[in-house]
């Protein structure tokens, strides 16, 4: 049997386009015994909307564009599969566009996008990006857009982002209580909101522990950040802890401890921002802050999508927080 279309339902069931349309919808214009009908019979023919014919209907993409620094990093993969999850039961496409934490890629994106080619927008912003006047472009076009993870914080937008600031602090405890004395904090651009939280909850604890506090500002590449990290423990043989921002962070410090013959977690204790999936199979396991990552993405959606089906976008700030969980592994083990 060739595609079921809306039309061949109407003559099937003896009723008119219009109806069978609404009834898909779930309008509640149609009673619940023709919606139930209607979508009985869809069901059996295995009936697929033609996403590109209504959209031409209603001017509208039937898309939406996640914005976001890099794929490598899980928490971002996990994000977009609790997005994908929300798109496709609202029958949306999502195109998936990396800054590479470039701010003239992530401006030049927006640009791309002003043109109508999407509905709304889900943005994690990049690490480079201090000037948001490009992204202010979205609500002059009656373009709805949802920060999730890294946000800015002078966009009047809804905002969905995890603790912080109270992870930053409990991290930072973490390490004290396993017997470090001598805590660096790695940290990835001034710019980032989040990265400012991490870092706020670190000598907010350092102070409160009465710790020595040293922050080190590492950068976009893998190669410079090793030399940085190499820089900081041979000049300070008595750092014993390391809290890093985020994963590619953690990963580098595994590469130098590799290569100066450091051992993990007998002289060195590290702790990280992270939703690996293998920190547990790095040797040893990483102690990791776990984002909801997968929950932050799906709420971002439904929030995303809410706004669309009012057509409205959002015009007053609010942030939603979710808790991450510290789950302790061998990287800061006491041995």
């Amino acid at each position: 049997m060739g595609h079921i279309t809306i039309k061949e339902l109407a003559s099937r069931l003896n009723l008119s386009i219009s109806t069978v349309s609404r009834a898909l919808g779930d309008s509640h214009e149609i009673s619940k015994a023709t919606r139930d009908k209607v979508m009985a019979l869809a069901q059996e023919l295995n009936y697929t909307p033609n996403l590109y014919a209504s959209s031409l209907r209603s001017q509208k993409s039937k898309t939406i564009a996640v914005i976001i620094p890099e794929i490598l990093n899980n928490f971002f993969a996990l994000a977009i599969d609790g997005i994908e999850e929300i798109a496709q039961q609202n029958g949306y496409h999502v195109l998936i566009y990396l800054t590479h934490d470039d701010h003239a890629k992530e401006a030049a994106m927006v640009q791309h996008l002003l043109n109508g080619r999407v509905d709304g927008i889900l943005m994690s912003v990049a690490a480079e990006t201090n000037d948001t006047s490009h992204i202010a472009e979205f609500a002059k076009h009656n373009i709805p857009v949802v920060f999730f993870d890294r946000v800015c914080d002078n966009f009047k937008t809804i905002k969905f982002v995890t603790d912080d600031y109270q992870s930053g602090f409990n991290a930072t405890k973490h390490l004290v209580s396993r017997g470090c004395k001598n805590i660096a904090y790695l940290s990835l651009s001034k710019n980032l909101s989040i990265d400012q939280k991490r870092k706020d909850g670190y000598l907010d604890a350092c102070k409160k522990l009465n710790r020595p506090a040293h922050i080190i500002d590492c950068t976009q590449s893998d190669a410079e950040n090793e030399q940085i990290i190499t820089d900081m423990l041979n000049a300070d043989k008595t750092i014993d802890g390391i809290f890093a921002s985020v994963e590619k962070l953690a990963i580098s410090t595994y590469e130098v401890c590799n290569r100066l013959n450091i051992e993990i977690p007998q002289q060195l204790k590290i702790v990280s921002f992270s939703n690996l999936r293998i920190a547990s199979l790095l040797k040893p396991g990483l102690t990791t802050i776990n984002q909801p990552a997968f929950e932050i993405g799906k709420q971002a959606a439904v929030a995303l999508f809410r706004a669309l089906k009012n057509n409205t976008i959002f015009t007053k700030s609010e942030e939603i927080v979710i808790p991450s969980t510290l789950i302790a592994r061998d990287s800061t083990a006491i041995k």
